[in-house]
């Protein structure tokens, strides 16, 4: 209930500057349609003019996007034509005047729903069965005017994609380089990660189980038994390291707890494995599909082992939250900063959140912190 009272008052807010800056859109549109009208029959003037227009047009736009954004939570592209900014301005205006009526019937509506409990020391009331029904109906208008709130800003959004954002054949070939970009990403994911594993293998395990067939082949040999228990014993420590060694690997190929037990189960364990101090919070309403805990945990794992390995940091800080079916994840560590977003290590998570059209940011100062976030679609 808090949320969406939060989210009303913000709404209102944006109206409320729309509709002060309808006034200034209406007069820019004014402008441009007399200069327009002066020039009609002169195409040089016709250019000449509409160059400081459009510019001038660009400006609202841009201030309109950051109030629609930061207010309204809609995101419109930046990649919009001057001509679409000008027919734009010239009809969001009309949209501004409807929010300020919107608005003016909120208070209305307010003062009439109130008007009982203040109304006795205005004027002297000889019908409390008028009052009541008056306050029945500024309950009412106050409802329908609440409503009416929530419908201009999607009125606001649709608008401004409508006549800012690309068109349909823009999109969809915006969306067929996108996909392509991800499937030649996947590939390089892939590739990258069997060369880890196997790198893994030939520099962790080979190299154990190479020295586990020397220690027996000396034991085998030797004529002393003492020496042999010796060797026999170091042998036997060499079989366990290669066993841990390949759990190791065979964890960071794929975990099993993940299938087993879940993405909170796996992030817990990766907390507990690590050498770092982990703090975690994880809030999932509900286990996220496979593709996007896989994801989840491998952008969580990852970032802690390079934090591990690079930062010199005290502790990290790992959030995983869900919303709107939107998994949000921010891993913090306190270090040294300075990492490289192009590294592989970080360049190939970047590449597996983008298979699932989602969005890595990687923010790491000199001196720190660094902050890994990502946006995983959980549909």
């Amino acid at each position: 209930m808090k949320a969406v009272v939060r989210r009303g008052l913000r709404l209102a807010a944006g109206l409320l500057i729309g509709s002060g800056a309808a006034a200034i859109e209406l007069l820019f549109t004014l402008l441009v349609g007399i200069a327009l009208l002066l020039v009609l029959a002169w195409p040089r003037g016709r250019r000449a003019v509409m160059r400081p227009l459009a510019a001038g047009a660009g400006k609202l736009v841009e201030m309109e996007r950051h109030r629609l954004r930061t207010l309204l939570g809609e995101r419109v592209a930046g990649t919009y034509e001057p001509v679409g900014a000008l027919r734009y301005l010239a009809v969001r205006w009309a949209l501004g005047v409807l929010g300020a009526v919107v608005l003016l019937s909120v208070i209305i509506g307010a003062a009439y729903c109130t008007f009982f409990f203040y109304g006795w020391l205005i004027v002297d009331i000889r019908d409390p069965g008028t009052v009541a029904l008056g306050t029945l109906g500024g309950l009412f208008l106050l409802f329908l005017a609440m409503q009416g709130i929530f419908g201009v800003a999607a009125l606001e959004g649709n608008l401004a994609r409508h006549f800012l954002g690309p068109s349909h054949q823009e999109e969809l070939e915006r969306r067929i380089e996108q996909l392509a970009t991800s499937r030649a990403g996947v590939v390089d994911a892939v590739h990258d990660e069997r060369r880890r594993i196997e790198r893994d293998l030939h520099d962790g395990v080979q190299q154990r189980l190479v020295a586990l067939g020397m220690l027996l082949g000396r034991a085998r040999r030797s004529g002393d038994p003492e020496r042999a228990d010796d060797l026999l014993r170091q042998a036997h420590e060499q079989s366990r390291e290669a066993l841990t060694e390949l759990r190791e690997v065979a964890w960071r190929v794929y975990p099993t707890v993940l299938d087993e037990a879940g993405l909170r189960a796996a992030l817990e364990t990766v907390a507990e494995r690590s050498s770092l101090p982990v703090r975690l919070k994880c809030v999932l309403k509900q286990e996220p599909g496979k593709a996007a805990a896989n994801v989840a945990y491998f952008v969580v794992s990852e970032s802690v082992t390079n934090a591990v390995k690079h930062s010199e940091a005290p502790h990290i800080d790992v959030e995983v939250v869900e919303e709107a079916r939107t998994l949000r994840i921010r891993v913090r560590d306190y270090g040294r900063g300075g990492a490289d977003p192009e590294g592989s290590g970080l360049f190939g998570l970047s590449r597996r959140v983008a298979a699932l059209d989602g969005l890595l940011q990687i923010k790491s100062p000199l001196g720190g912190p660094t902050t890994i976030t990502a946006e995983i679609p959980c549909e």
